[in-house]
């Protein structure tokens, strides 16, 4: 099953994404007028700050299974695509009760009016619907079209991974080869030589420290002279 795939790490904060995805949920399909509708449309998918200010993150629905959100949602406004595995909201079913925004774990979920909502006053919940009408007729979800970078994708899953797999393996091989790795005197071998032989000194040593006593009794090595303790005030 397709999905879209998110590449973090390519994203540049552009918000191509943003705007591409308000447009194609406009009642226009044209973004010279779509922001002039009553209501205005919406974004589902959010670019939001990454952990240094130089990244951004194009947050979006994971479409989860099982989801929560589809699973609290007290009218069944929430239900789910089984052909495209895309989670769904009917806007004139939803009641605005915020459940779905509190158990969703990627925070995805916003508020506001829609057209297709019960009537343009009123607040409803609002997320990505995977362009599931753009999907159904085979094309990609406008968020992917509009991204320059590939940092939105669409896709099977395991290709997807696979493929960012042998991406990453290559730029950590190319990194490698661009920085050889000097050996000590030229010999690849040279530091476990010198462990080998610190070892081997180690132990002429430990058996160096135990010579063989004269004179001790038995014969033994290292034997020390017996002792004899005397008991204060007892029997001796």
């Amino acid at each position: 099953m397709k999905t879209v795939f998110i590449n973090p790490e390519r994203c540049i904060g552009c918000l191509q994404c943003e705007l591409a995805c308000a447009v194609e949920h406009s009642e226009s399909k044209d973004e010279k007028c779509a922001f002039l509708e009553t209501p205005v449309p919406r974004k589902r998918v959010h670019v939001q700050a990454g952990p240094l200010p130089t990244f951004a993150f194009p947050n979006r629905c994971r479409h989860c299974d099982p989801a929560p959100c589809l699973q609290v949602c007290p009218t069944g406004a929430i239900s789910r695509d089984e052909e495209h595995g895309l989670i769904l909201i009917d806007a004139k079913k939803c009641i605005g009760c915020a459940m779905c925004a509190v158990v969703c774990p990627f925070d995805v979920v916003t508020f506001h009016p829609l057209a297709e909502g019960p009537t343009p006053q009123v607040t409803v919940a609002v997320k990505c619907d995977g362009c599931v009408e753009r999907v159904s007729r085979g094309d990609t979800p406008a968020c992917v079209e509009v991204c320059k970078v590939d940092a939105l994708v669409f896709g099977e899953l395991n290709e997807l991974v696979a493929a960012g797999r042998v991406r990453e393996a290559g730029a950590v091989l190319a990194a490698a080869g661009s920085t050889p790795t000097v050996t000590p005197d030229g010999d690849p071998l040279a530091l476990w030589h010198a462990w080998g032989l610190a070892e081997m000194t180690a132990a002429r040593a430990a058996s160096a420290r135990v010579p063989l006593a004269h004179g001790a009794p038995n014969g033994r090595a290292g034997a020390a002279p017996a002792t004899r303790v005397e008991n204060e005030g007892g029997p001796q």
